[in-house]
């Protein structure tokens, strides 16, 4: 059991084993911000999530104070998905537009 393409998804002690970025990669950006608007699984609160940036955590904490701070608004970063809570949208094209990025809005 001990070949190359096993890895441990599950362990009685600790749970569920989620996989590391072992080498810390980025997803790479293609020019676009996508904003989108979601309700789904957060009992009807709204929140827009911003992905699509190509920054490393660091950057997308800065990132994500800048707009929470323009916005009014509490957030979070999630990975590489940077939430804001609320309906901001039009406000975070302009943040996102002034720090050097094409908007795209995503759904509806």
């Amino acid at each position: 059991m001990n070949d190359n393409n096993s890895t441990l998804v599950y362990s009685t002690n600790s749970g569920r084993v989620k996989e590391q970025n072992k080498n810390g990669t980025i997803t790479p950006s293609d020019g676009f911000a996508k904003v989108r608007r979601e309700t789904k699984g957060r009992k009807g609160k709204g929140v827009v999530t911003i992905t699509g940036l190509g920054l490393d955590s660091s950057g997308l904490k800065t990132l994500a104070k800048k707009i929470k701070k323009t916005c009014g608004s509490g957030g979070s970063v999630v990975g590489e998905v940077i939430e804001i809570q609320g309906d901001k949208r039009d406000t975070i094209k302009e943040v996102l537009e002034k720090n050097g990025y094409k908007v795209k809005f995503i759904g509806g």
